[in-house]
């Protein structure tokens, strides 16, 4: 009987650790982002070329979508420090791109949705934690919600509808809240191909991070459209 127990409680306890190496993977892109995204600010001339240059700025964005499809498709035949040093990279690039959001809106907004992010985020981050509900069906909802709001945007890059644009962003919300708590669910199922050896598991690991990073600073721009404050 005690052996059970002392088994379960290690298991428990090798589960939290991994979640909690996630987590903080996770908010280690989120910092690195936020630091890119000053350093940028700090360099006016590089922050002008950057954003006037079309041609340059689209070439950051395919940069980024091709990093994420990589670590994405391939982490699992990188090694461990390829892996994390592709997920930072792809961090800082993010960092840079998204810094255009504070030539649009006021910083003191900027924070402000931070704050209801984080706090949204954790909410549903504890519910995918503690549901005893299976969210497996919801995630595939989820994610066939997010492929119709990419080809909505898509579409709308051309209508210019401001109604569509609305739509988009509330059913973009209710997508990333689904998923963020799909995602930290997930989390348990990817611990347990974690326990085939450190290295696969810190590989894991830093895709766990990767799909709670984008679930957060998707609904971060998301939200950004109605809290955010133009500068004048």
């Amino acid at each position: 009987m005690n052996n059970r127990i002392v088994t379960a409680s290690d298991a428990q306890l090798s589960e939290s650790s991994f979640i909690s190496k996630v987590y903080l993977w996770m908010s280690l892109g989120l910092i690195v982002s936020a630091i890119a995204s000053v350093w940028l600010l700090s360099q006016p001339a590089l922050l002008k070329l950057i954003f006037t240059n079309g041609i340059l700025l689209i070439g950051l964005v395919v940069v980024e979508v091709g990093l994420v499809i990589w670590l994405s498709a391939g982490a699992m035949r990188m090694s461990a420090p390829m892996a994390t040093s592709v997920f930072l990279v792809y961090s800082f690039l993010n960092g840079i791109t998204l810094s255009s959001i504070f030539l649009v809106y006021t910083g003191g907004s900027i924070m402000t949705t931070f704050a209801v992010t984080a706090g949204t985020f954790f909410f549903f981050s504890l519910y995918g934690l503690t549901t005893k509900k299976d969210l497996t069906t919801i995630g595939s909802l989820a994610m066939m919600g997010l492929i119709g709001v990419i080809i909505a945007s898509v579409v709308n890059i051309f209508l210019k509808s401001s109604a569509l644009m609305w739509g988009m962003t509330f059913v973009g919300i209710a997508v990333f809240l689904a998923l963020i708590a799909y995602d930290t669910q997930k989390l348990k199922a990817m611990h347990a191909h974690a326990l085939q050896d450190a290295e696969v598991g810190k590989k894991i690991a830093i895709l766990g991070a990767l799909a709670l990073y984008l679930d957060f600073i998707n609904l971060f721009m998301l939200l950004l459209r109605i809290f955010g404050k133009g500068r004048d």
